[in-house]
């Protein structure tokens, strides 16, 4: 009794050549459950796109925020720099205006009033790092000096010998030259 599943008309040889077409055939389809489809390849791409955005998005938010944090903290260290400083200073005016305030003072009383208000003000300017600067003897640096004249004297030219206003230094930095005057070579 013939196949019923079998084609009358496919000789042998023909099954030969059709039957490497339906394994060509059977091919794609078990492939197809290993490799996905165009449209989940794209959906996945999408997706792996949307969450690199999402965290690019993030990074961005978050550079901004450190820098704006930044901003935010050198603004407050500009505004209260001073405070420390003015904290050290207070307590100078208070002796000040203290000394003012008493009635019958000697000379010797307003004296040691006044040293120790220096040497309390000689404490806030060592806390700040205010650091005098008092020249004297010391070869002439026109960066922390300045010349009002010269003179001929005694010793190497350009070497100060008489200081007439102290400078200061805020962290080896001038905030005021120290005014003096300097030595010349004497004409011969």
């Amino acid at each position: 009794m013939p196949d019923p599943t079998q084609n009358p008309n496919v000789t042998p040889e023909l099954e030969q050549h059709a039957a490497p077409e339906a394994a060509a055939e059977a091919a794609p389809e078990s492939s197809a459950d290993v490799m996905p489809s165009l449209e989940e390849t794209l959906r996945q791409a999408e997706l792996k796109a949307a969450e690199h955005y999402d965290a690019w998005l993030r990074a961005k938010a978050e550079g901004e925020n450190i820098r704006r944090r930044a901003q935010e903290d050198i603004a407050k260290a500009t505004k209260f720099a001073a405070e420390k400083f003015a904290s050290a200073m207070v307590p100078v005016k208070d002796s000040l205006e203290a000394a003012l305030a008493v009635e019958n003072q000697t000379v010797e009383k307003l004296r040691e009033g006044v040293e120790l208000t220096l040497k309390q003000l000689v404490s806030a300017f060592e806390g700040a790092g205010l650091a005098e600067e008092n020249p004297l003897g010391q070869k002439f640096d026109p960066n922390k000096h300045q010349a009002i004249s010269a003179i001929e004297a005694e010793g190497e030219p350009n070497t100060v010998i008489n200081v007439l206003q102290k400078g200061y230094l805020l962290h080896e930095r001038v905030v005021r030259p120290a005014l003096v005057v300097v030595s010349k070579a004497k004409a011969q």
